[in-house]
């Protein structure tokens, strides 16, 4: 499986602090946890806007190509936190990036990442795809289809814990779903990734489960088949 982490969700919401070490420790404690009681081959996509975020450099007049390379380099650096978690909970743990740093990560090849997997590595795929205009949802579609997995977790940051019909902020009586469809997703505009990464995934059968990664224990239950969430299929 591949998950797919916002930047956002390494940040302390309760302080001015770009990366919070406890909410850092906590995900990698989840993620170890589940690749070692239960066997998860897991990919982890990182996003970056707990740093920096090229839609917000660009809406602010500097190019938009330039905004979103510094994007893919917040990625990195939450990669590397995330790795230096992991492996001190024991857990072996790969960073590969989109954009060549050998000094800091590997290169991302899509063979060497397989075999990483199987070996039990947990893989960090970081610099979203490597190209500008492109989301770190659109690269967590990506790396999902391109290594093959079962099912794409997609771990909001907010106080959002699935689909719904309609904006619940602005819609008190919005309704959860538990399950919905590609072609509704994309129909209603109902946002659980940006039009790019849904549609790669329709494209290609990937299953998308979207579900809060902020809530304790909520990694185990979606592996455990608990219902959380919303399927996306």
């Amino acid at each position: 499986m591949v998950l797919k982490l916002s930047g956002e969700a390494f940040a302390s919401p309760a302080a001015d602090e770009t990366i919070d070490g406890e909410v850092v420790d906590r995900i990698a404690g989840e993620i170890a946890e589940v690749c070692g009681e239960l066997g998860i081959e897991m990919g982890v996509v990182v996003g970056g806007g707990n740093i920096w975020r090229g839609a917000s450099g660009s809406a602010k007049g500097m190019d938009r190509a330039s905004a979103d390379y510094m994007g893919m380099l917040a990625t990195v650096i939450n990669a590397l936190a995330l790795r230096d978690a992991l492996e001190r909970r024991g857990q072996p743990t790969r960073v590969q990036t989109a954009i060549g740093m050998s000094e800091l990560a590997e290169p991302y090849i899509r063979l060497r990442a397989v075999r990483h997997l199987e070996k039990g590595r947990v893989v960090i795929f970081a610099a979203g795809t490597g190209n500008p205009f492109f989301t770190t949802d659109t690269a967590g579609a990506l790396r999902a289809v391109e290594v093959e997995a079962d099912i794409l977790l997609k771990g909001t940051h907010g106080s959002s814990d699935g689909v719904y019909d309609a904006d619940p902020a602005r819609h008190p009586g919005a309704r959860k779903l538990e399950e919905v469809g590609f072609d509704e997703v994309i129909a209603k505009d109902l946002r659980a990734m940006d039009l790019t990464a849904i549609t790669l995934c329709k494209e290609n059968g990937m299953p998308i489960l979207y579900f809060s990664v902020m809530r304790s224990g909520n990694l185990r239950r979606a592996l455990s088949g608990e219902r959380i969430g919303t399927l996306i299929r």
